[in-house]
C-alpha cells in the first residue's frame, strides 16, 4: 500500500513486479528520496486496480508476470490512463526483444534488471533508476497515441499494395557506388528512439544510396535485437555494428550499446566500427561522437545529421557546427517527440535548418540526398 506523506509536492511512483524482493530493494531506493510517493503491484491486474485510487506519475513495470504480464498490462494503462511508464527488463536476448514491443506499446523508457545477487548489483543499478524515474516524471503521453498508431498500422495493412511513402514515391536512379560513398546521414536519438527509428527508417526507399549510421542510446544486450527488428520493418538492410564493417551505400548501421560508433579508414576503404565508450562522453553510443568521426572523412555538405527524440543534449553542439560548416541538420519537432530535450536543444542553438514532424522527416532527409551526384 502506499506511503502518503506530502502528497501535494511529491511524484507518485507506482512498481510492479512479482518478486517480493525486487519491490523491497526499489522501495528501499526510492525510501532515500523525499519526493517520491510509493506504491507496489504484484501482477498487472493490480497495477491496473490501483490506478484510479493512485493516479501514478510514474510505471515501472516488469515484463514477466503472472495472471496479466506487463505487455498486457502496459497496454491497458496507454489506453485507459495514459502514464510514462518505465520497463524493468531481463538483460537476454528475449529482454530486449518483449522491450522493443513494449516501447512500440507506449512505454517511454527502459532500464535492464542486475544480473546476478541482486542485493549487490543494486549499488549500480539504483542511481541509473533514479534517473530514469525522474526524467519520466517530466514526460506527459499523450492519449490519442496508442489509437492513432492501430489505426495507421491497419491503414497499412489493408492499403499496403497502393499506398507507399511519400519517399518512396520519389525514387530516383540509384548512384553508382563503388569503394567512394559520396555521403552520410547521421541520426542521433535515445528515449523514445525505437519506435522514432522504425518510423524514418521505415519511409527510406529501397534505392537509398547513401548510408546511414545511428547513435540510439541503449545497452549493448538491445542493440541487435532492435537492428534485426528494424531490418524486419525497413527496406534496407539494417546492421548492428558490432564489429568493424566496410561502409556501404544503402545500407544502416546502428551502433552496439555501451560503446561508441565512428568512422575509419583501413587499407583505404572507410569503414564502421565501434569503439569503447568515451569517457568524455556522458551517452553511449553518443551522436557526438559520431558527428565528430564523420567530419573528419566528409565535407559538411555531404552530410545530413537527424536528431530525434531523447532527454539531453548529445548531438547539438556537433549538429550545430555541422550546420554553421554547410551541412544539412533536421531536429524532431516538439509535436511527435516523446521528450524534446536532444531535438530542441539542437533548435534552440540555431543548428536545426529544418524542424519536422516524425513522419515528414524521411521526405526531407531524401530531399536533402541527390541521388548519383553532390550538392
Amino acid at each position: 500500500m502506499p506511503a502518503r506523506r506530502d502528497q501535494a509536492s511529491r511524484a507518485r511512483l507506482l512498481v510492479v513486479d512479482d518478486s517480493a524482493l525486487m519491490r523491497r530493494l526499489i522501495g528501499a531506493v526510492f525510501a532515500n528520496h523525499d519526493d517520491f510517493e510509493l506504491a507496489t503491484a504484484r501482477n498487472g491486474l493490480e497495477a491496473l486496480a490501483m490506478l484510479a485510487e493512485f493516479q501514478p506519475d510514474v510505471v515501472t513495470l516488469d515484463v514477466h508476470m503472472p495472471e496479466m504480464d506487463g505487455l498486457a498490462c502496459l497496454d491497458r494503462i496507454m489506453l485507459d490512463r495514459p502514464c510514462p511508464v518505465i520497463m524493468v527488463a531481463s538483460p537476454t536476448a528475449d529482454g530486449a526483444r518483449v522491450t522493443l514491443e513494449a516501447l512500440e506499446l507506449g512505454a517511454v523508457e527502459f532500464i535492464a534488471k542486475p544480473a546476478g545477487a541482486l542485493s549487490l548489483a543494486m549499488e549500480e543499478f539504483a542511481p541509473l533508476l533514479v534517473e530514469k524515474v525522474r526524467q519520466a516524471v517530466m514526460i506527459r503521453p499523450r492519449r490519442s497515441h496508442r489509437l492513432l498508431e492501430r489505426v495507421r498500422r491497419q491503414s497499412a495493412a489493408l492499403d499496403s499494395e497502393t499506398a507507399q511513402p511519400l519517399a518512396a514515391q520519389r525514387r530516383r536512379a540509384p548512384a553508382a557506388l563503388g569503394l567512394d560513398v559520396p555521403g552520410l546521414v547521421l541520426v542521433g536519438s535515445s528515449t523514445g528512439g525505437p519506435p522514432a527509428l522504425e518510423a524514418l527508417l521505415g519511409r527510406l526507399p529501397a534505392d537509398f544510396p547513401w548510408p546511414v549510421l545511428v547513435a540510439q542510446h541503449m545497452p549493448a544486450t538491445f542493440t541487435l535485437p532492435l537492428a534485426q527488428r528494424l531490418g524486419r520493418l525497413c527496406a534496407l538492410p539494417v546492421f548492428e555494428a558490432g564489429e568493424t564493417m566496410k561502409l556501404a551505400g544503402g545500407q544502416v548501421y546502428i551502433g552496439h550499446g555501451d560503446a561508441d560508433i565512428v568512422l575509419a579508414r583501413q587499407a583505404g576503404s572507410l569503414v564502421v566500427k565501434p569503439v569503447a565508450a568515451s569517457p568524455g562522453h556522458r551517452w553511449h553510443p553518443s551522436v557526438e561522437r559520431l558527428v565528430d568521426s564523420a567530419r573528419a572523412h566528409f565535407a559538411a555538405r555531404q552530410l545530413v545529421g537527424v536528431l530525434m527524440t531523447g532527454m539531453g543534449n548529445d548531438g547539438a553542439i556537433a549538429m550545430t557546427r555541422l550546420r554553421q560548416d554547410g551541412g544539412h541538420t533536421i531536429a524532431e519537432a516538439e509535436a511527435t517527440a516523446v521528450v524534446w530535450g536532444m531535438p530542441g536543444e539542437l533548435v534552440r542553438a540555431g543548428g536545426a535548418e529544418r524542424v519536422a514532424r516524425l513522419d515528414d522527416i524521411a521526405d526531407h532527409v531524401c530531399a536533402f540526398v541527390p541521388y548519383g551526384r553532390l550538392q
